[in-house]
């Protein structure tokens, strides 16, 4: 690796001779005109001394950089120059130079609450009798726009993905609630029938059970009936939010139409669901509801069947589910009411 490395910088050294040879002027002509060339295109040139770590070489646009005349920094350190941060990248940066690689390392300056950026690029100066290098030479390259406007860019493409995240947020808002109720912000009858065929398939599929659970609310009270239309809504609203409060995601509330709502309980048994349900029901029943001052308060029926216990088809948990509704409200109402558990006689 090493004959490898002073090879290409020999070779170096001989293309810089040949083509001072072929300009006829002399090497350190060349490398005049070089170092005006790196000024002309705003490069910032520097050139130390390895060993020391001081500074040989400096020019105007270098020492623009820290506000201070070439011959200033002629002589100096990088400690006189950069924070501690820089100092240590800039180092580390030089040995890696003397060790062959020429990657350019990015540095910052900071001066009078002003961040400018560089690409600085070092490569160690060749020595005419082959020894190794004594000097290392920088090239910095001001990068400050470039990275303002990549950031500019970054901000703009996350401020557009932004906004189609919350594009897409609202259309699926507004397509979800174009399947809810208005009322009481429960699903709709055909969210409720697509669930119910989709809990059926996995629990026949996958042989898990899972609760339907149908409800009604009681007749109203005097005090509901005379407050009319807004009562009738504030009853429902009072209902949707404990629907919705006492549900899981993976489950689905409903109503189904103008006096019956139905709750499906993904991979929950007949007991858990009755359990579940008569805390709901108990909550309906202590709830306040009040309009113009007054509590207007209301209950509800519920009836509880589970497939596959109770019915094993979608129109059997149905018929089990309203069956066990009524036989609530043949109650009196405010109950919950389980469907029977069918079972069936094997062949004797």
């Amino acid at each position: 690796m090493n004959e490898t490395k002073t090879t290409l910088t020999s070779g170096s050294a001989e293309t810089a001779r040949s083509v001072a040879a072929l300009l006829d002027v002399r090497e350190a002509a060349l490398a005049g005109a070089l170092l005006d060339l790196c000024e002309r295109l705003h490069a910032c040139v520097s050139i130390k001394d390895a060993a020391s770590g001081r500074y040989v070489y400096a020019s105007e646009r270098y020492a623009e950089l820290f506000a201070r005349a070439a011959d200033d920094i002629v002589g100096s350190t990088d400690a006189d120059l950069l924070d501690a941060t820089q100092l240590a990248i800039a180092r580390s940066a030089e040995q890696t130079a003397l060790g062959g690689s020429s990657a350019p390392v990015d540095h910052r300056i900071d001066r009078d609450g002003h961040r400018r950026e560089f690409s600085v690029t070092r490569i160690p100066v060749p020595r005419d009798d082959g020894s190794a290098p004594r000097h290392v030479l920088a090239a910095w390259h001001e990068t400050t726009q470039e990275r303002q406007r990549e950031q500019q860019l970054h901000n703009a493409l996350g401020q557009l993905e932004q906004q189609q995240l919350a594009a897409e947020m609202q259309r699926r808002e507004l397509q979800d609630q174009a399947l809810r109720d208005a009322p009481t912000g429960l699903y709709q009858r055909v969210h409720f029938d697509d669930q119910l065929r989709r809990e059926v398939d996995l629990s026949s599929r996958e042989h898990r059970e899972f609760a339907l659970v149908m409800i009604s609310i009681d007749p109203p009270s005097d005090a509901v009936r005379a407050a009319g239309v807004e009562a009738r809504n504030r009853v429902l609203e009072a209902l949707g939010r404990l629907l919705r409060g006492n549900t899981r995601a993976m489950d689905a509330s409903c109503r189904l139409d103008e006096h019956h709502f139905a709750i499906l309980l993904s991979g929950v048994g007949l007991a858990t669901a009755h359990s579940r349900m008569e805390g709901l029901r108990r909550q309906c029943a202590t709830q306040i509801v009040v309009l113009d001052g007054r509590d207007l308060g209301f209950t509800v029926s519920m009836g509880v069947a589970s497939f596959p216990h109770t019915a094993h088809t979608e129109d059997e948990l149905l018929q089990a589910a309203q069956s066990a509704l009524a036989e609530a409200q043949k109650r009196g109402g405010n109950h919950v009411t389980l469907a029977s558990i069918r079972f069936e006689l094997g062949a004797g």
